[in-house]
């Protein structure tokens, strides 16, 4: 089975060309703070849920922002000789990364102005963006990026000859990693659904460990056979990196959250 992008433009409104890859961030971002609303509903039943839409702006808004700038971060090279084009996100250019690291301070921020605990945001938050994830992963496949090595499997991806890595100009067809990272992304969202509505109440804090080791733990992986990796540190992709420091830290915080809890009822 061979995965062939049609193209990066979904319409065109007045001769202007919209993109597949913004319309489906656009829905990525709302599925997030839809799902994040009707999470927090689920568990907590605190009546304090239609407050998510009130946060939502604070959480997408930076964490777009910084997904950015952690995109032109680690593409330093290009962008200090292009850096109008740092403004220019419509072809794509985000950071999974730095959009995770700008929304935990954008939800510190609301969390203080709204009086809902921080911890039991970061939890709702991270069932809702792991499932945007999966669903925004196929802006990538538009785009023609987020492939891997070579591959000529059952099922592979075709990569136009323009956007070849160098080197590879005439190989045709590569991993769809961007698929793999979307299917792995949608069976977290599911475990996250069993670990917040089980453990949500008791334990607060402990989904988005879970979400930040799981989704670690496939990042590291599948981006080790990736092939257009921002930015290299020796062997290891600078996403890699981030991976495993997240994974470790993940790891930290859910045994302080459990240890805490134990404490508390001893």
């Amino acid at each position: 089975m061979i995965l062939q992008s049609p193209g990066d433009v979904a319409f065109q409104i007045f001769g202007f060309p919209v993109y597949w890859y913004g319309v489906i961030l656009a829905f990525a971002c709302f599925l997030a703070v839809f799902i994040a609303k009707k999470t927090y509903a689920w568990v907590y039943c605190d009546g304090k849920s239609d407050l998510i839409w009130d946060v939502a702006p604070f959480v997408v808004i930076l964490g777009i922002v910084g997904a950015r700038l952690y995109y032109c971060l680690v593409n330093i090279d290009y962008y200090q000789f292009h850096p109008i084009e740092i403004f220019y996100i419509r072809g794509g250019g985000l950071s999974i990364h730095g959009g995770l690291i700008a929304g935990i301070l954008a939800l510190l921020f609301a969390a203080r102005k709204y009086k809902i605990p921080f911890l039991n945001l970061l939890d709702v938050f991270s069932v809702g963006t792991v499932l945007a994830q999966s669903f925004g992963r196929w802006g990538n496949f538009f785009n023609n990026e987020a492939f891997g090595v070579p591959y000529d499997g059952f099922l592979k991806l075709y990569i136009p000859p323009s956007l070849r890595p160098e080197g590879f100009l005439n190989l045709e067809y590569y991993h769809p990693t961007f698929l793999y990272e979307s299917l792995a992304d949608f069976v977290i969202f599911l475990i996250l659904l069993v670990v917040i509505k089980r453990f949500g109440m008791k334990f607060h804090g402990l989904t988005v460990c879970a979400y930040l080791m799981l989704y670690s733990f496939v990042r590291y992986f599948i981006e080790g056979i990736r092939l257009d990796s921002a930015l290299n540190v020796g062997d290891f992709h600078i996403a890699q990196i981030i991976s495993l420091i997240i994974f470790l830290l993940a790891i930290i915080g859910a045994v302080v959250i459990l240890c805490k809890n134990n404490l508390k009822h001893n």
